[in-house]
Formats: C-alpha cells, sequence, structure tokens
C-alpha cells in the first residue's frame, strides 16, 4: 500500500519521520502505563483499555457524524476516503504556529505546498504512540481525523503517510509491548494480515465509485457502532473490580446487545461495500468507458 501511494506522491517522507519520533516516545510511556496497571490488578488493566477504547471512539465517531450531517447539508461530496474538502480553523491556527523545523507537503495539491512545525506533528505523533500501546492499535483510526483535522493535511496525502507511520508504530508496539512478553497470537495475526490484503484492495477500488459523503456516513455510524460495543463491556469490568454492582444476567445482556449492535452495523457496511464493488466491476475496470467514477478532487 505505501508503495503504490509513494508513486502516486500520497506520501510525505518528512511528516511520517516527525511523526515516528513522537509516536516511538509514546508507544514506551503507553506501555509503561499499560503494564503498570496490568501488574497491580489485570482487571485494571482491562478496565483502563475499555474505558479509553468507549472515550476516544464516542468522541470520533460523534464529530464524524457532525461532520457527515454538515457536508450532507451542504451537499458536498467532500473527500472519498472521508475527510472535508477544505482546511478547518483549527488547521489554520496550527499551522501558523512557527515553531522550527518547518515541514512542507500537499506540494501536488496547493501551489507551493502546505507547511506545518515538525514538533506539534511529533507531539501528535507521542499522542498516536501512546494510545497505539494501550490499545494495541495502529492509531489509523486515529491519525486519520488528526492530520485531517488538526494538521491541515490533504486527506490522499494522509492516507499514504498513515500507512507508512504505521508499519513502524504498530510493530514497534507490538514488539516492545507486547511481544516480548508472549501477548501476540501470531496465526491470527497472519491470517487477519492475508484477509485484509483482500480487504485493503476491495475497499481501495470502491472508494472510486460511491460519494464521500457516504463513506463519511459509513465511517461515522461503524465509529459509534464500536462505542458502543466497547462501552458495553464496561459494566463487566466494573462489576468485577466491585466498583458497582449488578447482577450477572443484567452485565451478559448488555454486553451481548453491544456485541450484536457492532456486528449488525458491520455486516451492513460490508453488505454494502461489496455490493459496490460487485455491481460497479465493469467501471473499475474500464470497461465502460460511458459513466465515470466518482472521483472527488482534493480542493485547496
Amino acid at each position: 500500500g505505501t508503495a503504490v501511494h509513494k508513486k502516486l506522491g500520497n506520501v510525505s517522507v518528512k511528516l511520517a519521520a516527525a511523526f515516528l519520533v513522537g509516536s516511538a516516545g509514546g508507544t514506551f510511556i503507553g506501555g509503561y502505563i499499560n503494564k503498570s496497571l496490568y501488574d497491580k490488578d489485570p482487571l485494571l488493566s482491562e478496565a483502563f483499555i475499555s474505558t479509553v477504547y468507549a472515550v476516544l471512539l464516542g468522541f470520533l465517531g460523534v464529530y464524524a457524524l457532525i461532520d457527515f450531517i454538515k457536508s450532507r447539508n451542504a451537499k458536498d461530496t467532500g473527500d472519498a476516503h472521508g475527510g472535508s474538502s477544505g482546511m478547518t480553523e483549527l488547521s489554520l491556527k496550527v499551522q501558523n504556529v512557527n515553531i522550527p523545523p518547518a515541514i512542507r507537503f500537499d506540494e501536488d495539491y496547493v501551489p507551493g505546498g502546505r507547511k506545518i512545525s515538525g514538533v506539534i506533528v511529533a507531539m501528535g505523533g507521542v499522542v498516536v504512540g501512546l494510545l497505539a500501546a494501550i490499545m494495541g492499535v495502529g492509531g489509523g483510526f486515529v491519525t486519520f481525523p488528526m492530520f485531517v483535522y488538526v494538521f491541515g493535511v490533504s486527506s490522499m496525502t494522509t492516507v499514504g503517510t498513515d500507512i507508512l507511520q504505521i508499519i513502524f508504530t504498530a510493530g514497534l508496539a507490538a514488539i516492545s509491548q507486547y511481544a516480548i512478553y508472549g501477548y501476540v497470537f501470531y496465526t491470527l495475526a497472519m491470517g487477519m494480515l492475508l484477509g485484509s490484503l483482500i480487504g485493503i484492495q476491495v475497499g481501495a477500488l470502491t472508494t472510486k465509485v460511491v460519494k464521500g459523503v457516504h463513506i463519511r456516513g459509513f465511517y461515522a455510524v461503524s465509529i459509534l457502532a464500536g462505542f458502543i460495543n466497547r462501552a458495553a463491556t464496561l459494566p463487566k469490568k466494573l462489576t468485577e473490580l466491585e466498583v458497582i454492582d449488578l447482577s450477572k444476567p443484567v452485565v451478559q445482556g448488555i454486553e451481548s446487545a453491544g456485541n450484536i449492535i457492532f456486528w449488525v452495523v458491520v455486516s451492513i457496511f460490508a453488505v454494502w461495500v461489496i455490493s459496490k464493488f460487485v455491481m460497479n466491476i465493469k467501471l473499475l475496470r474500464g470497461e465502460d468507458e460511458s459513466v465515470s467514477p466518482v472521483l472527488v478532487k482534493e480542493e485547496a
């Protein structure tokens, strides 16, 4: 994925390098926090991870949903990868912060490119690295909105750069904080990796034939479904920690409801993506030249 985006000019090595400087430090900080909690009480560590997950997904889901509603009302197709076509007020302020070194990016999308302080990018990396170590994720679902809405990076550059940084951030977190302690299920990881190779191709091609506002809508709903799923596990963990007192049937019912909602939403999203892909195979192959795909260009 990184190689393809690099050929298309969608990878900013400087942005990725500055981001990785911060994410490396954040990885060790997050790992230390998680290990300290686990050594004190494994249940406390699990509750902490689920709480962070729920809060983060809830915030991102609500933000994405608001962005989707605004875009739909404005009849803005936006960007196929889910980001707004323009820059936010926050990103403009962030780019005006003059702290050296300055990093230039998006030269292919904006005359002269844009610039941002490498220190700010590194600080963002610390946050993502910390989350990667605590939650065992690559940080992509956090990096994308951070780059687009906070840093003001074009969505295409964000996608390519994000894929590059995830390789190192996730790898460092996995090896330094989990693998050395025997917490990596390699067979499961390889199976998911092989499956994701197909999913990546289908998903990437599908973004060429759907409107960006629809992608944003499903992204928001999926993130909120993840929030409900993680939040539904909290009663069980808090009961185990004796913070609250709920009966076992109630706890199991809440957790089951969260799982059902999550998988229903994910299944609907999967069916929608696959159906769009299948219905537009000829178009994607270029066999039907009378119809043009819904390609969305990044606006300055």
